[in-house]
């Protein structure tokens, strides 16, 4: 979701003071850095969804302007992002094989990668959920999804998941005011609300990933005009109907990143590992930056903030 030219300018004015909450007791993040990442290509930036492989190095991105990046992704000895080295890219294109355009119908901002390899990707403007069997490929689109209180042209499907068994989980940016809860959608032949969560008034779901852990991962974003954005990320056990768990791993302070908007969780087998991109707006004053955690189920870890 794109946001205001004047809010933009802002982020370069300083960080706010106010300290960042704790992450919840019994799970820490632990912060495995920041990278800036650049590239000359004029359709590069606007950044809403990241996939990365279970192994940490290889990587799908999605701008929302429907252009999919991919390549690999260089680490250090630690396992730090050093470079992200594009492959390839390519305009993702509508039922009939033509290319999307920026705007109404090409404002693509969910990613999430099947088990079987398929591309899925949610779009707001014109609503929907549509796979890709390459990056290349004509869509294929789901039946259109209920348009459910406060979807509008610029807050509509924002955050998509698929579970193991091929579920889709998708979760508008809005609801109908700010304390009604969020629908979590799922389509599994059919369209269906799956559970409600929880809104606190401010914060706004922009990316959605499951988990090594079959947990649902929900990156929320506050944009706070003149103190910029901030970025919390919750977990959730979502069951048929309800909420199980529901716990705040991370608040960032004001200005702390930048427009954090997607997110993929994976475990390079030594535990599992968050990686967040965020969307520069196409204003040079902006940066795309990938943000990485580490997980650890205890509280004798060091904390990210």
């Amino acid at each position: 979701m794109r946001h205001s030219r004047l809010g933009a300018l802002i982020l370069v004015l300083g960080a706010a003071l106010a300290p960042a909450p704790a992450p919840a007791a019994g799970a820490v993040l632990e912060d495995m850095g920041t990278f800036v990442w650049r590239d000359a290509d004029p359709d590069f930036g606007g950044f809403s969804g990241i996939e990365i492989t279970e192994d940490g190095t290889r990587f799908h991105a999605l701008t929302d302007r429907a252009h999919l990046f991919w390549g690999r992704v260089d680490r250090d000895a630690q396992g730090a992002v050093r470079d992200m080295v594009i492959e390839g890219r390519a305009n993702l294109r509508d039922r009939s094989g033509n290319p999307l355009p920026a705007g109404y119908r090409g404002d693509s901002e969910g990613i999430a990668i099947g088990a079987d390899g398929r591309i899925w990707v949610s779009f707001e403007g014109l609503h929907r959920v549509v796979a890709y069997d390459h990056p290349e490929a004509a869509a294929d689109p789901l039946p259109f999804p209920p348009k459910l209180p406060g979807m509008r042209p610029n807050a509509g499907l924002e955050s998509l998941a698929i579970r193991d068994d091929g579920t889709i989980l998708a979760v508008p940016e809005q609801s109908s005011g700010p304390a009604t809860p969020f629908t979590v959608l799922a389509f599994d032949g059919e369209w269906r609300e799956h559970a409600l969560i929880r809104r606190d008034p401010r914060w706004l779901p922009v990316g959605a990933d499951i988990g090594p852990d079959g947990m649902f991962y929900l990156l929320e974003r506050d944009f706070r005009g003149p103190l910029g954005f901030a970025s919390r990320l919750r977990r959730m056990d979502l069951v048929e109907g309800e909420v199980a768990r529901d716990e705040v791993l991370m608040e960032s302070r004001s200005m702390q990143y930048d427009n954090l908007e997607g997110i993929s969780v994976w475990d390079d087998g030594e535990g599992p590992r968050i990686t967040l991109i965020s969307d520069d707006n196409f204003l040079f004053l902006q940066r795309t930056e990938l943000v990485e955690f580490r997980l650890h189920e205890g509280t004798d870890r060091r904390a990210a903030n």
